[in-house]
């Protein structure tokens, strides 16, 4: 949308492993249409950019409704907000191939309200945030001897590290630098969360110790979600303040 790279290299990085994308309830058609002409029919609508949106129950995340949309994309628990038009899309995802090894997206186009999205932090914001949340959520979890630990939260760090040594772009060309330190911490913090999550209760025995790590860890995993989408919308949030 912001012309730095063609419409079928952005086809490419979206579609990715999956097996297609299609595009449904396009303004203009009457059927299901591929990346390429939905990209270039958006456009042509007036939008200039793409904003993400990460919603959660109790956190409408990047959104700016109507209700509709608004629950559509808590379902899906994503969705994408045109910014330039009145239009939103929301994912189905469908398991494609043998065994589900790739899956089909199905992008939904609904009408949204013009306004500012939800619960979006600056990216100055959400860096420091995201230090404050996660130093808090490291002295409770060390003072309740519950944090994820031992050798399967150490490989799953490590994969995090060889996925991150392997595909440094994080973001696509384009983005002020601090996007990407933002999204690069973000998904890390993400990444732990999850080890955390998996790994059972940790050193937690006691439904009362059970209970702190997991209020100990919510607002860890909002701030990363936030910290995410305002790294992902800064080209958009900059262009709009003239930044550039």
């Amino acid at each position: 949308m912001a012309g730095l790279v063609s419409p079928d290299d952005a086809v490419l990085a979206i579609v990715g492993a999956d097996a297609v994308h299609r595009v449904e309830g396009l303004p203009g058609e009457s059927g299901q249409v591929g990346l390429t002409l939905a990209l270039g029919r958006l456009r042509t609508l007036g939008v200039t950019g793409l904003r993400v949106a990460l919603p959660a129950p109790g956190h409408p995340l990047g959104l700016s409704g109507p209700p509709e949309f608004n629950a559509r994309a808590l379902e899906a628990e994503e969705a994408v907000v045109c910014h330039g038009a009145a239009y939103g899309l929301v994912p189905d995802v469908y398991e494609a191939g043998p065994e589900g090894v790739q899956v089909e997206v199905v992008w939904h186009v609904l009408p949204v309200r013009e306004a500012p999205p939800a619960d979006v932090p600056s990216l100055g914001e959400a860096e420091r945030e995201l230090a404050e949340a996660l130093r808090e959520a490291t002295e409770v979890l060390t003072r309740l001897d519950v944090a994820g630990s031992g050798p399967v939260a150490e490989a799953a760090i490590d994969a995090y590290r060889a996925r991150a040594e392997r595909g440094r772009e994080v973001l696509a060309p384009g983005y002020p630098p601090r996007a990407v330190r933002v999204l690069e911490l973000a998904q890390r913090v993400g990444t732990l969360i999850g080890v955390a999550t998996e790994s059972g209760h940790g050193g937690a025995v006691s439904s009362s110790e059970i209970s702190a790590r997991r209020e100990a860890l919510r607002p860890v995993e909002r701030t990363a979600r936030r910290a995410q989408v305002a790294a992902y919308n800064s080209v958009v949030e900059e262009r709009e303040r003239g930044v550039r």
